[in-house]
């Protein structure tokens, strides 16, 4: 899959794909930036042509199809602005009905019903009465999704929904899509490059490892990347994960799963006690630079539900804030002879 360039010559982004796509899944096609997400699924939808093989949908060819059975069998939403004029949510929403209206376009009681409903599902419904272009960018992502959603598709597929939405309401959005998959048994796929996000909320990864390398296939160009297909979790075991976002400085680390700097411990420092003040002493002095060690080392923070106390080279020093405990880490690293050699961290 891929695109035409100039010169009839074709960028191939992915090749040699057998993909299947699950009902009452969420799939999170997942990958780095420019690694072919987007033209992946807009080939899948039939906005394009695949360069060679055929995308299909229950067994059909999905660019074959007439614009409007496709319409009724897969709905998609892009990260494209929608120039809405003057309509409200609701407007939007009974848009979705387009495929099943007459050419008048007027609403039926059952397409009524399946925009209500669309509205209800997505928590939209206290938005129909307000114009499109005074929501928020998260209100307007889940109007776009209630439009989807008004179709009535077996497949619903989105292009980076959360790209625009601030943190919390990009998981309300996922465990929205994941819900409506589960309980409407919904084939649900969306691209994002998120991974934190995709690691606790999808069903099923698409992993994308970008390529190494340039192909030649018949008079086209590009590089040919993998997609690897499984759960979170075992992509994760596998190491496929930490190959597809390895990059400079940077590692994902499979105790965390996350993607971490690699830095050279000023320090290492042990961390005594449980519970949140514990957990975030340590993030906090991972991200000062120090290696957080279950062995001994020559700093040792106690933390407690009443603050941190900071063992060390230098007095012991209580604090109330880990602002403070920082502060005095700082202070206490010149007195270090010697770095403790870097050993995993046990958080």
């Amino acid at each position: 899959m891929g695109y035409r360039g100039r010169r009839r010559r074709s960028r191939v982004v992915l090749a040699g794909l057998d993909l299947a796509l699950p009902a009452g899944q969420l799939t999170c096609l997942l990958g780095p930036n420019g690694s072919g997400k987007s033209t992946l699924l807009r080939t899948l939808a039939g906005m394009q042509p695949p360069l060679a093989g055929r995308a299909c949908l229950g067994g059909d060819d999905v660019v074959a199809l007439e614009p409007r059975e496709r319409a009724r069998r897969l709905a998609v939403v892009l990260t494209d602005q929608v120039d809405s004029g003057l309509l409200t949510a609701g407007d939007l929403v009974a848009l979705g009905r387009f495929p099943y209206t007459t050419w008048d376009g007027r609403l039926g009681a059952s397409d009524r019903a399946a925009v209500a409903w669309a509205l209800a599902a997505t928590g939209a419904a206290p938005l129909a009465g307000r114009r499109v272009d005074e929501l928020s960018d998260g209100e307007r992502q889940r109007v776009l999704i209630a439009r989807a959603l008004a179709q009535q598709p077996a497949v619903l597929a989105l292009d980076e929904p959360v790209a625009f939405v601030d943190v919390p309401r990009r998981l309300e959005l996922l465990r929205l899509l994941r819900d409506l998959a589960h309980e409407c048994g919904l084939a649900v796929l969306l691209t994002t490059h998120d991974l934190d996000l995709a690691l606790h909320t999808a069903d099923i990864l698409w992993l994308v490892e970008p390529a190494k390398g340039e192909v030649e296939v018949e008079g086209s160009d590009g590089a040919r990347a993998c997609v690897h297909v499984g759960a979170p979790e075992d992509l994760a075991l596998s190491g496929v994960i930490g190959r597809a976002f390895a990059g400079d400085g940077v590692t994902f680390d499979p105790l965390r799963g996350t993607v971490v700097a690699d830095t050279v411990p000023l320090a290492s420092v042990h961390v005594a006690g449980d519970g949140p003040p514990a957990i975030w002493a340590a993030r906090a002095l991972e991200r000062e630079g120090l290696a957080v060690i279950d062995g001994d080392a020559r700093l040792r923070v106690t933390a407690a539900a009443s603050g941190w106390t900071l063992e060390g080279p230098q007095p012991t020093s209580s604090h109330d804030t880990i602002a403070g405990l920082l502060s005095a880490v700082r202070a206490a690293l010149p007195d270090l002879a010697a770095p403790h050699p870097h050993a995993p961290s046990g958080r």
